[in-house]
């Protein structure tokens, strides 16, 4: 049986229980905190107006997918570097709202499906180091993650399932380049490719097939480069995907995420942020280059990139972490002068402490009275450190407030938590929101 076929038929006919139906829950309110929140930035005004009345399904997928993708403040998996949930639960929440009788535990079963499957082509071409080559896992995945979704709710049998997958597969395309403008198209295109994955799906329910041998051959690595490896694609199904997914615990790149918690750690135990007067960052080597850099005014991923300015932001202007649009303009001369105390520098023994499955940082801040020094190997959200108590609630709220007011917070993480219950209702209380 081919990787496909194997795909195909966990898809299909995987059944969950009670604690993965609780996981999905938790992760679909996550991701419509942020889709909600991504309404309030440019970008996101510019993709919904884009919407039609009476949008085919396809369109609606695109635009849903592309909202939550931009937010940066989606759920990761860090041993593949997917962003799952931002692809997987809209398109569920989509797809699931056309269907009059789909209950719970079909609408888990695609959420679930929909993460193995992008989370194991991610790890199987090695997503953390095939990213700083220009590839985006997430985006070249989408197709596929989509089409497991649309096969398991339109009731597709293993094979057409298969077929499903097969034809996203010839579907897939690797980058968008580096293009991080207000008006980038880098989010546009991730939406189309995960509604392309839906279009697979009704592909093969229509009779259409593809090459269910195209993952086990030399397709990948004759076109890309890449020789995926069969093993983590296809063995041991169910056992690595949603319960390994972390939650963002603020809006960034999660490269940065480790050193800013050094940092946040170190403040915690007393060090004033005034007093500092110098920082040395130790990062992972594959991160070095997209994390170390300053800030550029208007470009809103610069400053998600730069672990200077998380954190300076970390630091002194700590709300602003959870500002999604990000500065509008030029930033503070505080920050500014935090930021140049900063250096960042690559360090090989942070591989050790469990790479690529923890993105490990170190950290020493100088100050007059003496030296404090940090190791961070998980962040708040990650597996090993979900959030306690309220977290993700208060998260929510965080993420929201410049578009909802406390009372609409609350309500609204209720309909997330309630989403795939109520996929009808919670997609309607999303596409018809309109930013305060």
């Amino acid at each position: 049986m081919s990787a496909l076929e194997q795909l195909g038929k966990f898809a299909a006919t995987y059944r969950p229980d009670e604690v993965m139906c609780e996981w999905a829950r938790l992760h679909a309110a996550d991701t419509m905190g942020a889709w909600l929140a991504a309404t309030g930035t440019r970008e996101g005004r510019a993709l919904i107006a884009l919407r039609k009345p009476a949008a085919p399904v396809a369109d609606r997928i695109a635009i849903n997918c592309a909202l939550t993708r931009l937010s940066e403040v989606d759920d990761i998996h860090l041993g593949s570097m997917i962003t799952p949930g931002a692809i997987v639960i809209p398109a569920a929440l989509t797809i699931g709202s056309t269907l009059d009788d789909v209950e719970l535990e079909e609408m888990t079963a695609a959420v679930v499906a929909g993460y193995e499957v992008m989370i194991r082509f991610g790890a199987a071409i090695d997503g953390p180091s095939v990213l700083y080559r220009g590839i985006w896992p997430t985006y070249f995945a989408a197709p596929l993650g989509v089409a497991a979704v649309a096969a398991r709710l339109l009731r597709l049998d293993q094979k057409q399932t298969a077929h499903a997958l097969a034809n996203a597969f010839i579907m897939l395309t690797p980058g968008t380049g580096h293009h991080a403008a207000p008006t980038t198209a880098r989010w546009l295109a991730v939406g189309q490719a995960a509604a392309r994955g839906w279009q697979a799906a009704v592909a093969a329910q229509d009779g259409f097939t593809s090459d269910l041998k195209l993952a086990d051959g030399d397709f990948l690595k004759n076109v890309y480069g890449i020789t995926p490896n069969l093993t983590l694609l296809r063995d041991g199904l169910g056992g690595i995907a949603l319960i390994q997914t972390s939650f963002k615990p603020w809006c960034a790149a999660r490269q940065t995420m480790a050193a800013t918690q050094a940092l946040k750690e170190i403040i915690e135990e007393g060090v004033v942020a005034e007093s500092i007067t110098g920082i040395e960052a130790a990062v992972l080597p594959p991160h070095l280059k997209m994390i170390d850099h300053g800030v550029t005014a208007g470009d809103r991923f610069s400053h998600l990139t730069s672990v200077q300015y998380q954190m300076a932001v970390a630091a002194l202007t700590p709300d602003a972490a959870y500002d999604i649009g990000g500065p509008q303009g030029a930033i503070a001369p505080a920050l500014q002068s935090f930021m140049a105390r900063v250096k960042v520098r690559p360090d090989e023994s942070l591989l050790a402490e469990g790479y690529p499955k923890a993105w490990a940082a170190h950290v020493a801040v100088i100050t007059a009275s003496g030296r404090h020094e940090r190791r961070v190997t998980q962040v708040s959200g990650d597996p090993d450190a979900h959030f306690a108590g309220g977290g993700l609630k208060e998260k929510f709220a965080r993420v929201t407030a410049a578009v909802l007011n406390g009372d609409l917070a609350d309500r609204m993480f209720v309909r997330g938590l309630d989403a795939l219950t109520q996929p009808r209702e919670a997609l309607a209380a999303i596409e018809s929101f309109e930013p305060r």
